[in-house]
């Protein structure tokens, strides 16, 4: 089994042979129909659960749930994302977006705790569907954590390229080339991708593109960032209507993206869910800014290995951050704090300038409820 992907690993007639194939209900009982190589459910019974699980797993990588949640319950909770959004104009906020140009489609990052204290029995009416508890429970077990982010695409909007979800997914291929294939493995594992429509969307309001049976593809991660890949995605997805209300659950591993608004007047609204795994956590929690601030000093004149230091010492991951203060705007995800360090000794800062620049870092990521 191969230790260590690399671009040379990624051959399109491979990726062929995992992806072309045809989804049928035999494995699937639960299911009411196949749509486009998607299974269809309609309110599956909790004994589905295994069920789900392979069908994210080994299966075609994506369910659609009808009828997930209540179109009142939706329209209720798409009044405030409406809300939150004007206020975010009117205060002059552009966002920044992990896959397209900022400021082309209406986000409202970190959506989860601000809809809960804006609207509590909204949000206890929104989240106690049984969709979202069942495929979480196939695909990551107990204990999992659901964040939020409603993402409106305008008329207009053009098509994200093809890509794999967090965590891999959100990297270059420079960055991706530094994790084992065992990681690359385990990765999808890790997260459970969803989106909740908030409006009936017909194929011209540009629904998820996806490609069924995608997420099996080992060296994906590489893949997707390769021309060749991305024609084939172009030539050959997949685009499923929804209506209201509708949920699409998928493997992060599925090569997907948002499609092409070409309405004139329909603003593509869904509340895109990622849930994660209880496991993706430390053991321990420890002070890095502080860590960070006493160590600077030394580092400007250390003489050994400083990036050795930095790994053990800085926080390597830009997640989780408050995507509201500290946006991808640079790439796909904002700088970590052991880039600031690194930053900082290349460019010789003085001890206050490194200081308060770790200090702005730490406190954009803080969660902040808008109230």
């Amino acid at each position: 089994m191969t230790t260590w992907f690399s671009p040379d690993d990624c051959r399109l007639s491979d990726f062929r042979a995992v992806v072309e194939q045809t989804t049928s209900t035999a494995s699937y009982p639960h299911a009411v129909a196949v749509e486009q190589n998607v299974l269809i459910y309609d309110n599956p019974p909790a004994s589905a659960l295994p069920e789900l699980t392979s069908a994210l797993l080994d299966g075609p990588g994506i369910v659609v749930f009808k009828n997930a949640v209540d179109p009142t319950v939706v329209d209720r909770a798409s009044a405030v994302f409406f809300a939150m959004i004007e206020e975010q104009k009117a205060a002059g906020v552009v966002g920044g977006d992990h896959f397209a140009k900022p400021g082309a489609n209406d986000r409202v990052w970190g959506a989860l705790d601000k809809f809960a204290v804006r609207d509590p029995m909204g949000f206890a009416s929104y989240y106690a569907n049984s969709a979202l508890t069942l495929i979480s429970r196939a695909w990551l077990g107990d204990g999992y954590q659901v964040t939020s982010q409603i993402n409106v695409v305008n008329p207009g909007g053009q098509a994200q390229v093809a890509h794999r979800d967090y965590h891999l997914g959100f990297m270059s291929l420079p960055q991706a080339l530094a994790y084992p294939a065992h990681a690359h493995r385990l990765s999808p594992g890790l997260t459970l991708q969803g989106a909740i429509a908030h409006v009936d969307m017909p194929v011209e309001t540009g629904p998820t593109l996806y490609l069924p049976h995608s997420q099996k593809y080992a060296p994906g991660y590489l893949a997707f960032h390769q021309p060749e890949f991305t024609d084939y995605f172009n030539e050959h997805y997949v685009q499923l209507p929804l209506a209201k209300g509708d949920a699409a659950f998928f493997n992060p591993a599925l090569f997907h993206g948002a499609g092409t608004n070409r309405t004139t007047g329909v603003r593509r609204m869904a509340n895109l869910l990622q849930i994660s795994s209880a496991f993706g956590r430390a053991m321990e929690s420890v002070d890095r800014l502080a860590m960070c601030r006493a160590l600077y000093p030394a580092l400007l004149s250390f003489e050994g290995d400083v990036d050795n230091v930095i790994a053990a010492s800085a926080e390597g991951y830009a997640f989780p951050t408050n995507l509201d203060r500290d946006q991808p705007v640079d790439g796909l995800a904002p700088p970590t704090q052991a880039e600031l360090v690194r930053q900082a000794l290349s460019e010789k800062w003085d001890e206050p300038r490194f200081a308060a620049a770790l200090e702005s870092q730490a406190a954009r990521r803080l969660p902040e409820v808008a109230r």
